[in-house]
């Protein structure tokens, strides 16, 4: 950074605080391809002690934005001393000057900057490397070309790259597959969401995920309290068909959640989930973004990979999602090397939507 001519400021007041969210509103003003996070997740992230930064140019301008944190257990899923940064926003001229803040203010320990997160990379972050003529989505990034060449140039390289996916949803081609009797003579079970059960629903979720998801080399386990934090306000939005799930003699082995696309509205209302606008979600909009959906997350227990239960609840979900009218299915990033989970996208019709990517760099 050069200090004469921007100034890294932490976030301590209200003030400072609005104009942190402001920021978006700027850069992307008039472009429908950008979905914010909702301004009261970052709000509740500053009262919990995230640190979070704005830079001003010359003339006081707030020009960037960054978090600053830490996360033990990345670090020692990466074994390394890891500074995070996420919700990292900035106008091209700015991107230089914000990387050298982001270098000069991470912890002295830190041998490795990695980012963007929020705040985790199973949570959401990451920056999109192709396909900048769609619009990104909910728990999904979309960034302009220039944010690639900004990193790139600082010297950070691309970890964990990935694709997001976008599916049409016609009619199914057969009718639902039946429940199969095992060879072993395993007892298969389909349930869906409940509304009434969600809590307990959402716990049995996480355990799936956690024990599902341990192998892939960026994620971190969720906590109880994160999934409730990263849920909240699920139980208004879901469809209760979108969220599948199998037992085998009555344990859960695999997942999927998908829900209502709600982009659209996030980008109308700038991403303030008020009180007010949430009244207009359910409302008015809870039937008009019904029509697409976002895969969220789905997974199968390790000793029961390669059996066929994903692409058992794939054809329910593709069948659930038709009877309900949705066309469009777009799911969050999938790893390259995670060749059966595209092979699951390309089965319906599926293509990649945005190339995407975290960056690393050494300090």
């Amino acid at each position: 950074m050069t200090a004469t001519t921007h100034r890294f400021e932490r976030v301590t007041s209200r003030r400072t605080l609005r104009e942190f969210l402001a920021l978006t509103d700027r850069l992307y003003a008039g472009e429908p391809r950008y979905v914010p996070t909702p301004r009261q997740q970052i709000r509740r992230w500053w009262r919990d002690g995230i640190s979070l930064y704005v830079l001003r140019d010359p003339t006081g301008t707030v020009v960037g934005r960054t978090t600053l944190h830490t996360d033990t257990a990345f670090d020692t899923k990466l074994g390394r001393r890891c500074q995070l940064f996420g919700l990292t926003e900035f106008t091209e001229p700015a991107a230089r000057p914000l990387f050298d803040a982001i270098t000069a203010h991470a912890e002295p320990d830190r041998d490795l900057l990695f980012g963007p997160v929020a705040l985790l990379p199973n949570q959401a972050g990451g920056v999109i490397t192709s396909g900048y003529a769609d619009r990104g989505f909910v728990d999904s990034a979309w960034n302009p070309p220039h944010y690639v060449t900004a990193y790139e140039a600082y010297g950070f390289h691309r970890r964990f790259e990935a694709d997001t996916w976008i599916c049409p949803v016609p009619a199914p081609a057969q009718p639902k597959p039946p429940m199969p009797t095992e060879p072993d003579g395993g007892r298969l079970e389909l349930h869906r969401g409940d509304l009434r059960r969600l809590d307990d629903q959402l716990g049995l979720l996480r355990e799936m995920l956690n024990a599902s998801f341990a192998q892939l080399g960026y994620y971190t386990p969720i906590s109880e309290r994160q999934l409730r934090r990263q849920t909240d306000g699920l139980g208004y939005l879901l469809d209760e068909s979108l969220l599948l799930y199998l037992t085998r003699d009555g344990i859960p082995v695999a997942f999927v959640l998908c829900v209502p696309d709600i982009s659209e509205f996030l980008v109308a209302v700038r991403g303030n989930l008020h009180v007010v606008n949430q009244l207009r979600l359910l409302t008015s909009g809870r039937r008009r973004y019904r029509r697409e959906a976002v895969l969220i997350i789905k997974g199968v227990l390790p000793q029961y990979q390669g059996r066929g239960y994903q692409r058992l609840l794939s054809a329910h979900l593709h069948h659930n999602l038709h009877t309900a009218g949705y066309t469009t299915l777009r799911s969050t990033y999938v790893e390259r090397d995670n060749v059966a989970s595209a092979a699951q996208y390309r089965r319906l019709g599926g293509r990649p939507l945005h190339g995407y990517t975290f960056y690393a760099k050494e300090r």
